[in-house]
């Protein structure tokens, strides 16, 4: 059996009469503009506009946009966005993202181009969004090599959602239970250190980097109360439980949350990174 498109696996996804939920938390419900709505409300978009601002007619390269969820609420938020996105499908890619931008009244360019080779000339944008995009790069170091080559100088590049595997024993576990992967086969890890020497050989910054627990980002579609009270949970069990006493320090608790993140070796658990290009 030849794989699906990733459009026909979402399709096949959201007919499941289980899925219904899982349809809504990964932004695939129709019409696109719902969802897009609905992401630019979330905990998590605020934190991206958190980490890069608001655009004041600043220019963004949404790279891998997908559906245009970020795109759109980017837009929405004084961003000059330029998307990338290179399948043509109307509901889950470029064609989707024209019909998002028409209903909205957005000015989004959208470029149906994969990261490795962009069609822009160097120090473009001000600023880069990537959202679950670098794990499904057929040449990673390529595709970061872009990213860089069109930010300008003090730029920022936001990418999140980026699966984390150890070994390739991870992997194979991570794709067979991933719903969608026996589909469509183009789901991706890499390790934490790949991804940082990918942004070290692009000559890029790492400003931040955000484990599971460690951001919203990570951590929809749970709400950033529930994480707060993961958080908390952590830091208690920590100390053979001698953590309860200490559990009122912030401190502590972002201390007992990077051990844990540290000790966790969930297949494909999601990462987030701010760069900076010097």
């Amino acid at each position: 059996m030849s794989p699906l498109t990733w459009e026909e696996a979402v399709r096949w996804y959201r007919s499941q009469p289980d899925n219904a939920a899982a349809v809504r938390d990964n932004y695939f419900d129709l019409p696109v503009k719902q969802a897009a709505e609905r992401f630019s409300q979330s905990e998590e978009f605020a934190e991206v506009l958190r980490l890069l601002g608001n655009g004041g007619g600043q220019s963004i390269l949404d790279l891998g946009a997908g559906n245009g969820i970020a795109s759109y609420a980017l837009a929405k938020n004084g961003w000059s966005v330029t998307a990338t996105e290179p399948d043509p499908s109307s509901e889950v890619g470029a064609g989707a993202i024209r019909l998002l931008a028409a209903e909205a009244g957005l000015p989004i360019e959208i470029v149906e181009k994969a990261g490795e080779s962009l069609p822009f000339p160097g120090e473009l944008f001000a600023a880069i969004h990537a959202r679950q995009v670098l794990h499904h790069a057929a040449n990673l170091g390529a595709m970061v090599l872009e990213m860089s080559r069109v930010l300008r100088a003090g730029g920022l590049i936001l990418v999140t959602r980026e699966h984390v595997v150890d070994n390739e024993e991870q992997l194979a576990e991570f794709r067979a239970t991933h719903p969608l992967h026996h589909l469509y086969g183009g789901e991706n890890a890499y390790s934490l250190e790949e991804y940082t020497a990918a942004f070290t050989r692009a000559r890029l910054e790492v400003v931040e980097v955000w484990g599971p627990a460690q951001s919203i980002l990570n951590y929809f579609p749970k709400t950033e109360a529930e994480r707060q009270r993961d958080i908390r949970q952590i830091a208690k069990r920590s100390w053979g439980r001698f953590g309860r006493l200490f559990v009122w320090s912030e401190a502590f608790r972002a201390r007992q949350v990077r051990l844990a993140t540290l000790r966790d070796q969930t297949p494909g658990r999601c990462f987030s990174f701010l760069l900076k290009k010097p």
